[in-house]
């Protein structure tokens, strides 16, 4: 891969990660239909650490705050902080995601070969930020979660492993759903990504170094890394503000026509 893929494919990563219109997606459709090689699963594995620093350096605080309190509660086993909550909240939402992950990871890595079930899982995602925002009450606030809550988000951030279903459409969606205000359904979500990209990542990357030649990779990985990272964090700062008045229609309907055009090529190739 060319150093000048490698920045675009980046810069799309990180721009899609966190705006709800599938990264994953994006990351195998462009390519097909530009006739690119596929980037393969380590390569948008390095993109997704990318934008696992981006969310880190925008949410440090908020990580700090809460695996102090989280320890905290540990060693008094005392949970009454809210800090400490969350992130247990944080830690059960996790789980459906790595559950399905480690069951059926062979079956979802099949799908990004298959331009036409990632269009269609686009089609899905718009429709399911569509009836979020239509359906949400949007009265609640992070600190109003409880386990069903977070248990529920969780679950649509298992169902977005499959290519074209937005992990960040798909836990916005559901945090509408159980009643949150849009910036705080979002902030759930880039939190809830954190631990889910970190522990792909890991095991990827330890992959990527068990091959015979690593290093050949590095300056493509190293280029797409640092796009994903800036353009990740731009994203997640311009979408908060965003969503303090805006809606998710915009998003939907760009899956609905990006998902459409692209099952029509698909179709007729």
């Amino acid at each position: 891969m060319t150093l000048l893929r490698a920045i675009i494919l980046g810069i799309l990563q990180g721009a899609t990660e966190f705006i709800p219109v599938s990264s994953s997606g994006h990351l195998v459709l462009v390519p097909w239909l530009l006739g690119w090689p596929e980037p393969g699963l380590t390569f948008d594995t390095v993109l997704h650490l990318g934008t696992l620093l981006a969310v880190l350096a925008y949410f440090w605080r908020d990580w700090w705050r809460l695996i102090t309190a989280w320890l905290r509660g540990l060693i008094r086993w005392q949970w009454d902080d809210p800090d400490a909550r969350l992130a247990w909240l944080l830690v059960l939402g996790t789980l459906p995601a790595a559950v399905l992950g480690f069951f059926l990871e062979s079956f979802f890595e099949s799908l990004f070969g298959q331009p036409a079930w990632v269009a269609f899982f686009l089609l899905v995602t718009a429709a399911l930020l569509a009836l979020s925002e239509w359906l949400g009450r949007r009265r609640r606030q992070i600190e109003d979660l409880r386990w069903p809550d977070a248990l529920f988000i969780g679950l649509g951030q298992a169902m977005a492993i499959a290519p074209g279903i937005s992990r960040s459409g798909a836990t916005i969606a559901a945090g509408l759903a159980q009643g949150l205000e849009r910036p705080a359904a979002a902030r759930f979500s880039f939190l809830l990504a954190t631990p889910v990209i970190l522990g792909a990542g890991v095991f990827q990357v330890l992959d990527l170094f068990a091959q015979a030649d690593p290093l050949a990779q590095m300056p493509a990985l190293a280029a797409g890394f640092a796009a994903a990272a800036v353009s990740g964090y731009l994203c997640i700062w311009g979408l908060l503000r965003y969503l303090q008045r805006g809606r998710l229609y915009p998003f939907a309907v760009y899956c609905a026509l990006a998902g459409t055009a692209c099952l029509i090529v698909a179709l007729l190739r």
